[in-house]
């Protein structure tokens, strides 16, 4: 169990948090990642835990706090559709219509990254896995951030967690700060599309489903691959592309 005294604690509250909670929340949690801390926060699926993207000393310490190594890298949280193309190369038109749809939301896709980069979230095999959540204090902190490494808040192996206080007791002593936002709506996780190829493939059914996928790319003419059974996406694949979350655990994703 995590010594959760060693982090600064933030309660946002279910209702809204105070405007000099939220902006003190804000600043702690800015300046936490500056100096290559981590730090819990709620999103619109399962707690995270966040680094900075482009401080490779601090996704080690990301991975380090689950016990995960570099074959496991952890998706991107961005604050606005925009950073995307400053993320991902060649995103297709179809890639845009699912983020139109879906963002701010609880859509993953995985694109070609940057080779301009200069970050380093482990073996994702030249692909990016971003995000942009529906969650309005995560937003503003990313505004002061830029792009986050997020993954989520639990030891590898153990169930995500829903709130600050399972947070902090698997990872409390790893952490500067926590920002309490109160229960997530649950425990279910994003839905991952890999949107790599011509045609978008179904990487782990989450909180979109495939027909509401389908729904919104009628427009490009293409469907959602699923898995080779033709089963529509019903039962989860295991993610085979890097930046992907969780990749053992497919149902545990911020």
């Amino acid at each position: 169990m995590g010594d959760v005294s060693t982090a600064q604690r933030f309660d946002l509250g279910n209702d809204g948090a105070d405007p000099e909670e939220l902006d003190a929340a804000i600043d702690a949690a800015a300046l936490a990642i500056q100096r290559g801390r981590l730090v819990v926060i709620p999103t619109d699926t399962v707690y995270g835990v966040a680094a900075d993207a482009f401080d490779p000393e601090a996704v080690v310490r990301l991975l380090e706090a689950k016990g995960r190594g570099r074959d496991m890298p952890p998706p991107v949280l961005v604050g606005s559709p925009g950073t995307l193309d400053a993320l991902a190369a060649d995103v297709r038109p179809y890639v845009r219509a699912l983020c139109d749809a879906f963002w701010p939301g609880p859509l993953t896709v995985v694109c070609t990254e940057q080779s301009s980069l200069q970050w380093d979230l482990g073996d994702t095999r030249g692909t990016v896995a971003v995000r942009m959540p529906d969650h309005e204090a995560v937003r503003q902190l990313l505004d002061r951030t830029g792009p986050l490494a997020v993954s989520s808040a639990n030891l590898t192996g153990r169930p995500a967690a829903t709130d600050a206080d399972e947070a902090m007791d698997m990872l409390g002593d790893r952490v500067a700060v926590v920002v309490d936002g109160g229960p997530t709506p649950g425990n279910v996780p994003s839905t991952i599309v890999d949107a790599t190829g011509e045609r978008p493939r179904l990487l782990r059914l989450g909180a979109i489903s495939v027909a509401e996928l389908d729904e919104a790319l009628a427009e490009h003419e293409v469907t959602i691959e699923t898995d080779e059974n033709g089963e529509n996406g019903e039962k989860e694949e295991k993610p085979e592309k890097g930046g992907t979350d969780e990749a053992e655990a497919p149902s545990t994703d911020a």
